[in-house]
């Protein structure tokens, strides 16, 4: 019966999801549903288990949510996205327009801009581009979340998006871990899903479909100010990039004995991630406004930075939120069964595919890969540190596998960045969903859980 209590919990909390609302409201209400039926009580479990969870979630990755959604509104309101994209469509060429969407998709999710910035940034382009080669509009969604939900955002390492950045703090790692496993998979995944969408084209032109006439958010590529040059452009980005490894290593060799006094114990290990990334965030930032400053002007500036800062609040607080529903139905009876039967799963005898269900599972269930990575991860990674220590396997691996596990599933049709992706382009999950399914769900998930299974039994 207990176990039918988290399930009920947990489809209502699809359901709310996928109805389009708020996750920071119902989360814990699902919770409560699962908590009544094991017939547990609610304000203790609200106040000493929920809340706690949440705000610990917010402590940790609040800084990075903050100073990445500014630095992305920075990016956009420069031109230097619009330039990015357009200097990929240049080099690709029209018959390549697919491979110009894909790529510039995920050069900027790699170079720490957000999703949705992505999205506002890369349509435009891909918009034209799409008109000119007359290839299905249809197919663009898929192009755009392919780049950026995917092989840029988890499997690459040194990727700078929170999907990368929470597992350092679970098994003491850094953003680079796994860097071998991560590259080999990445090249599978982008092989994989350009074949998909290069299938999808050649069969619609075959078949005589072109961009297609009445559709609704039609986008030119219209700007009075000419964006700024490529290579200007990509510097801040790739210094992001390049400052995020220097202050790992640079903090990985400072001694934490000298902050006892101040503020206790401080494991270096667990927070050289997120430490390292908040100095490239700001220096980032710094640079873009030292750059295009003039550019921008300080109303603009201002504009950035608030908009950063308030569109930043939504997205900590939705997967703290999650983390929170998860810390409630770790509790349960139920679920002692329910992971059990995951961490069960011993092919090979390691943690690797276990880890890699979870994850995905989880993630399929919250609609979101941060939250069901944390929530899976908060719960059970020290049942696995244990476990790969038992087998002398680097922990590294751990890493890697549940940050690229944690993106698939994740994206099924109710994750509220699909919903927002395709009210962008003014498409339907009927016309669209199926080129975003096959790349990010089932290409994705597949080769996480493949490469799980070979690092086994290799």
């Amino acid at each position: 019966m207990h176990e039918i209590g988290i399930l009920i919990s947990l489809i209502l909390l699809i359901y709310i999801a996928y109805r389009g609302y708020s996750v920071i409201v119902f989360a814990p209400v699902c919770a409560c549903v699962a908590a009544l039926i094991a017939s547990y009580p609610l304000l203790p479990l609200y106040t000493e288990k929920f809340m706690p969870a949440a705000a610990g979630y917010v402590r940790n990755f609040f800084p990075i949510f903050v100073l990445g959604a500014i630095f992305g509104k920075l990016i956009e309101e420069t031109g230097m996205a619009k330039s990015i994209a357009e200097k990929f469509s240049e080099v690709c060429g029209a018959q390549r327009a697919l491979y110009a969407i894909v790529l510039s998709s995920a050069f900027l999710t790699y170079g720490g801009v957000s999703l949705f910035v992505t999205v506002f940034a890369v349509y435009p382009v891909a918009a034209s581009l799409c008109k000119k080669a007359d290839i299905p509009k249809r197919l663009i969604p898929g192009c755009i979340a392919f780049g950026s939900f995917t092989f840029a955002a988890t499997f690459i390492p040194g990727s700078p998006q929170i999907q990368n950045i929470i597992s350092t703090r679970y098994f003491h790692t850094t953003a680079y871990a796994g860097p071998v496993l991560g590259i080999v998979t990445a090249a599978f995944v982008f092989a994989l899903g350009m074949a998909w969408l290069e299938y999808r084209r050649s069969s619609a032109q075959k078949l005589g479909e072109g961009y297609g006439t009445g559709h609704t958010n039609e986008s030119e590529v219209v700007d009075n100010i000419p964006p700024p040059p490529f290579l200007l452009s990509i510097i801040p980005l790739l210094l992001v990039l390049v400052l995020n490894y220097v202050f790992t290593q640079m903090i990985l060799g400072w001694d934490a004995k000298e902050y006892e006094p101040l503020f206790g114990k401080i494991n270096m290990a667990t927070v050289v991630g997120t430490w390292a990334l908040v100095i490239a965030l700001i220096i980032g930032n710094l640079l873009v406004i030292a750059m295009f400053g003039k550019r921008l002007g300080v109303e603009n500036i201002k504009k950035c930075i608030n908009g950063g800062a308030i569109g930043s609040l939504l997205a900590v607080l939705n997967t703290a939120s999650e983390v929170g529903y998860g810390s409630i139905i770790s509790q349960l009876p139920g679920f002692k069964t329910l992971s059990g039967a995951i961490t069960s799963i011993r092919v090979g005898g390691t943690p690797l595919l276990s880890l890699g269900i979870a994850v995905s599972v989880l993630a399929g269930i919250t609609g979101s890969g941060s939250g069901g990575l944390s929530i899976a991860l908060e719960m059970l990674s020290a049942q696995y540190i244990e476990w790969a220590n038992q087998l002398g396997m680097d922990v590294q691996l751990l890493h890697r596998i549940a940050s690229m596990s944690c993106t698939g599933l994740d994206t099924l049709p109710h994750n509220g960045a699909v919903i927002t992706l395709l009210a962008v382009t003014g498409l339907t999950h009927k016309q669209s969903y199926v080129d975003i399914g096959v790349c990010t769900v089932l290409i994705t998930t597949v080769v996480a859980w493949g490469s799980a299974v070979v690092m086994s039994i290799a």
